[in-house]
């Protein structure tokens, strides 16, 4: 079977508070987006054990600390899922706040459901998904959702984009999420990001943020500077994602989105159809 693992983006992003665990709660609204990665996973030849190969973006990590494999190894351990062969082709850029690692390993749990009629419905698939990352569950019901404590707790919301586009910019510079933890000061928010959606696009851009970007841009200056090129060339409303270091921006229309890619030339850009 073949599957297209999505990302996705943040619209909005509060930072509450830090956790005794050591993790903090948060606000978001989580966003599927059109670009996607390939994964293949079909039932070993026999003899042979489960394997996974990755080709496209580089993935840097063993095979099996890939969440791909972890995911499989989930399944494996809990369900008794036999071996498979496993062949990921990565286009999501990694260490962008666009959640491609995750949105694998869900994507593995939910095609091994299929393949192998286990009939594990998705509040369970999302509560094992959980276990190998927070935004992990997001991707196993891949729909608008208010994300609220780790970043585990959904709940659908609605987000009107239909017919914008997006430039979604990612600089060579990677933020580890840890890095970027580091920089925030967690507090109480005025609002929640899914009251903020609900409103009109033209009423996001002031009331809709991100509480990584001040201390993110204040490291990565270069950054802010994408941000502020994608509101001057005519963006309703930008953002980082999630922990960057991609860059949004939505626009009334792909045209206008296009002709401001090439001004971020030493970057990877994509516009997407929302």
């Amino acid at each position: 079977m073949i599957t297209f693992p999505n990302a996705k983006i943040n619209l909005g992003l509060n930072i509450v508070e830090r956790r005794a665990d050591g993790y903090h709660n948060i606000e978001t609204v989580f966003y599927p987006i059109n670009l996607t990665d390939v994964l293949e996973i079909v039932p070993a030849r026999d003899g042979q054990g489960t394997t996974l190969t990755c080709t496209g973006r580089t993935v840097d990590c063993p095979v099996e600390k890939n969440l791909v494999m972890k995911a499989y190894r989930l399944m494996e351990r809990d369900y008794g899922v036999p071996a498979v062969e496993m062949h990921l082709h990565k286009n999501i850029p990694d260490g962008a706040g666009l959640g491609g690692g995750s949105s694998d390993a869900a994507h593995v749990m939910t095609i091994l459901n299929t393949m192998f009629n286990l009939g594990i419905d998705n509040k369970t698939l999302a509560t094992n998904a959980a276990t190998i990352g927070a935004d992990c569950p997001f991707f196993v019901y891949n729909t608008p959702m208010l994300a609220t404590g780790i970043g585990d707790i959904l709940a659908p919301t609605e987000v009107n984009l239909k017919g914008y586009a997006m430039l979604l910019v990612k600089p060579a510079v990677s933020v580890p999420t840890r890095d970027a933890y580091s920089r925030v000061n967690p507090e109480p928010s005025d609002i929640m990001p899914d009251k903020i959606t609900a409103m009109p696009l033209p009423m996001w851009d002031g009331r809709l943020k991100n509480d990584f970007e001040p201390g993110v841009f204040a490291l990565h200056p270069e950054l802010w500077l994408i941000k502020a090129a994608l509101l001057d060339g005519g963006a309703q409303y930008a953002s980082m994602s999630g922990s960057g270091s991609s860059i949004f921006g939505i626009f009334d229309n792909a045209t206008m989105a296009e002709k401001l890619r090439d001004n971020f030339k030493n970057c990877d850009t994509y516009v997407i159809q929302l």
